[in-house]
């Protein structure tokens, strides 16, 4: 997915998050979305996903040459964040399958497969979700962002909760099958976007405060 962003800037009441920002994410590249925490990284990704609006400026969606419209975007996006949430009365399987509903997996995934893939305990496949780990969570929603069926990868803070083997397991999936998306990561953390070749901080456009004199 291409999308280019032109003079995007977004505030709430009277502060401005980010403002006057020109940028442009081609397809199949990877970049890397920096910035202290608070400084609206969060906030761009949201905007990126469809979900949240500029207050202003312009941003436009396309796939091969053709624009999307803007309330179609959700159906080529995935994303994995700390504050999206897992239905928590389903079980492994059951969430997978729920998802299937919406987007399919990548190259023809079985459910099998793409449980094989998240290296959980066989005891968890049945399990209600509520019962898992923060890891064990974690695995399940980096699973559904990058094995489903999108043009767009968003993962904002991705390692989140994971331990070392957790991490590895994370980077791997990433290299392995995210070559035909374009995707872009939120963070601070190096070892979430090491494999990221493009680097936007969004410091860069924050609004200077005057000085009083």
């Amino acid at each position: 997915m291409k999308i280019e962003l032109n003079q995007v800037g977004k505030r709430y009441r009277l502060e401005w998050i980010f403002k006057n920002l020109n940028y442009t994410f081609l397809p199949q590249h990877s970049y890397a979305i920096l910035g202290s925490n608070g400084s609206g990284k969060s906030t761009l990704m949201k905007i990126l996903s469809g979900h949240l609006s500029p207050s202003k400026g312009i941003i436009n969606f396309s796939l091969t040459g053709n624009e999307i419209e803007k309330d179609k975007v959700f159906a080529h996006v995935t994303f994995a964040a700390p504050y999206i949430d897992l239905i928590e009365e389903f079980s492994l399987i059951e969430m997978l399958q729920f998802q299937m509903k919406f987007k399919p997996f990548i190259q023809e995934m079985s459910l099998n497969d793409v449980v094989e893939i998240i290296q959980l305990p066989n005891s968890a496949k049945h399990k209600e979700i509520r019962f898992f780990s923060s890891g064990m969570k974690q695995r399940m929603k980096l699973a559904l962002a990058i094995l489903s069926e999108s043009s767009l990868l968003l993962l904002d803070e991705p390692t989140t909760n994971l331990d070392t083997q957790g991490m590895e397991w994370y980077l791997e999936l990433v290299q392995k099958y995210t070559s035909d998306k374009t995707v872009i990561v939120a963070s601070n953390e190096e070892r979430d976007f090491t494999f990221c070749k493009y680097i936007l901080n969004i410091m860069d456009y924050k609004p200077q405060k005057r000085r009083r004199k």
